[in-house]
């Protein structure tokens, strides 16, 4: 069974209950200061990653992580998958709990964070695999690819406008690469040797 398809299915059964219930929806939608002022709100850690904004918002997340996840479970046991996704749209919370949870008015949702991780796990795994950005017609290696997204979601976060949580994607990125080091039992020396020997498909 596949685990990414078994989240997709998941998210996207919640997602579309929330879209007409906003019970649900505000039950769910990650909000730091209910949390600060009641510690048992904390699930929203998590719940959040599993509805969104709207289908599109749905629909980009859920194709991303079909595309990043079948790959990265191939590098990973069942269990391991699970926790990287689970774990990574907790840790890709927090710092929007930090640093608003004294403000009444912010809200996040999504599962950004959690693909994210996932994202950068497979990157790690096979870090000269072609990726290709939406609407550009191009295929660029993985890593290269990672490096943008790395410095992008960075100066977006650092300059904090719109309503993309931005360092979600930061952090949820830096979570799964962390995490394939960590269960990497070369510590990183694969990952460095396979950097020393591109091959790249640009076609």
């Amino acid at each position: 069974m596949s685990y990414t398809i078994l989240f997709i299915a998941i998210t996207a059964l919640i997602s579309f209950a929330a879209f007409n219930n906003e019970t649900i929806y505000n039950k769910l939608i990650l909000w730091p200061r209910a949390m600060h002022d009641n510690p048992a709100e904390y699930y929203r850690l998590l719940s959040s990653g599993f509805i969104h904004a709207d289908w599109n918002h749905l629909l980009f997340n859920m194709f991303t992580l079909w595309f990043c996840g079948v790959a990265a479970e191939q590098h990973s046991s069942g269990g391991a998958f699970i926790t990287l996704y689970l774990t990574g749209i907790i840790i890709a919370s927090m710092p929007s709990f930090l640093k608003n949870r004294n403000n009444n008015y912010y809200r996040s949702l999504g599962a950004s964070g959690g693909v994210s991780s996932v994202l950068f796990f497979f990157i790690y795994c096979e870090p000269w695999s072609s990726l290709r950005i939406m609407f550009i017609p191009i295929n660029i290696p993985s890593i290269v690819f990672g490096g943008l997204y790395l410095a992008y979601e960075a100066y977006m976060a650092k300059r904090g406008a719109g309503n993309v949580n931005h360092d979600a994607h930061f952090f949820g990125a830096l979570y799964g690469l962390s995490f394939a080091l960590l269960m990497d039992p070369s510590h990183g020396a694969n990952f460095i040797d396979a950097l020393m020997h591109p091959y790249i498909h640009l076609l």
